[in-house]
C-alpha cells in the first residue's frame, strides 16, 4: 500500500510564479541608468555587479523583480542573475534599514572587544544578526574583516568607518541614527541612506554638495608602515583611552594633542619590543647544536 505526498505531509506547493515588472515610468528610468551603465563595458555581462546595486537603490534590497530587470536589459537568464546576487553579502535579499551597521567581529576585532560590541547591540536593539529595528532605520549584522585591522574594533554604517568603537559608543551611535540626529564617520564622507549609498556602488556620482571632497583617505595609523619603509622616522605619541578618561602624563613633559584631521590607533603608541630591547631579544639565544 503507497500513501500520497499529502499524506506522508509533504507540500509539493506551486511553482512560484514570473517576478512582476517595474512599473512604466521606474523601468523607463531605470533602462536609462542601465544603458549608462553599460556603455562602461566592452561586455555587457560585466555590467551585472553595478546593475544589481542600482535596482538595490531603487527597492532597498534586491528583489526577484530587480533580477528579472537584470536579465532582461544584459540579455541573461534570471538563474546566472540569482547565482550571482545570492553570492556577495553586499547585495540584500530581503527588506532593511536605512543605516546598515556592520560589527566587525573577525579576529583582531573581536579579540579587541567586536564581539562584546555585536552583543550588546543585540540586545539594546532588540534585534538578531540580520534584523531591522521595528522603526525600519537599523539593521544589524556581523560583518568579515574590511581592512581597518589598526583601528579595531570597528562598526560601519552604510560601508562608511567608525573606528575604535566600545560597546558604549557603539550604543550612542545607533541611538542617534535612529533618533535622525547628524552622524560623522571617523574617516570618509557624511552618512547617506542605504539606497543613496546602492546607487554611488553603482557608479552614479555623489551629488551632495562637498561629500567628495570629505571622503578622504587612510587614517595614520594605516600609513604608519610606509612611512617607516620610506625612512621616516615618526615622532614619539601619546594616544589617549578610546573613551576619552584622564590619561597620566610624565611631569614636565606635554601630550601629543592630535589634530582635529588625525585621528590615531587605540593601539599605536609606542611599544617595547625585541629590536628596542637588546638585552631581551625574541628568539632562541643557544647556538645550534648546544
Amino acid at each position: 500500500m503507497t500513501t500520497s505526498s499529502s499524506e506522508r505531509g509533504v507540500s509539493l506547493g506551486m511553482p512560484e510564479l514570473p517576478a512582476p515588472a517595474y512599473p512604466d515610468d521606474v523601468r523607463e528610468r531605470l533602462e536609462r541608468d542601465a544603458r549608462e551603465v553599460i556603455a562602461r563595458y566592452p561586455d555587457s555581462r560585466s555590467a551585472l555587479l553595478p546593475l544589481l546595486h542600482l535596482v538595490q537603490s531603487e527597492e532597498g534590497h534586491v528583489t526577484r523583480t530587480g533580477m528579472r530587470f537584470c536579465a532582461d536589459v544584459l540579455g541573461l537568464t534570471t538563474a546566472e542573475v540569482t547565482a550571482v546576487a545570492t553570492f556577495y553579502t553586499m547585495y540584500r535579499r530581503k527588506p532593511s534599514g536605512d543605516y546598515q551597521v556592520g560589527v566587525c567581529t573577525n579576529t583582531l576585532c573581536a579579540v579587541m572587544g567586536g564581539d562584546a560590541i555585536f552583543e550588546e547591540l543585540q540586545e539594546h536593539l532588540g534585534v538578531g544578526n540580520g534584523e531591522t529595528t521595528g522603526d525600519g532605520k537599523v539593521t544589524l549584522e556581523h560583518i568579515e574583516c574590511n581592512a581597518a585591522c589598526d583601528f579595531a574594533p570597528v562598526v560601519m554604517v552604510n560601508w562608511e568607518f567608525f573606528d575604535n568603537q566600545t560597546p558604549a559608543s557603539a550604543k550612542r551611535l545607533v541611538d542617534d541614527l535612529r533618533a535622525g540626529r547628524d552622524v560623522e564617520p571617523t574617516r570618509g564622507a557624511r552618512l547617506c541612506t542605504f539606497k543613496e549609498t546602492a546607487r554611488i556602488l553603482a557608479g552614479f556620482p555623489d551629488e551632495r554638495p562637498g561629500a567628495v571632497e570629505e571622503s578622504g583617505g587612510a587614517g595614520p595609523a594605516s600609513l604608519v608602515g610606509l612611512r617607516l619603509a620610506r625612512g621616516e622616522a615618526a615622532p614619539a605619541r601619546v594616544v589617549h583611552p578610546r573613551d576619552g578618561g584622564p590619561h597620566d602624563e610624565p611631569q614636565g613633559k606635554a601630550a601629543h594633542q592630535p589634530s582635529p584631521a588625525e585621528h590615531l590607533s587605540s593601539h599605536d603608541a609606542p611599544q617595547e619590543s625585541s629590536a628596542s630591547d637588546p638585552a631581551h631579544p625574541a628568539g632562541p639565544v643557544a647556538e645550534e647544536g648546544e
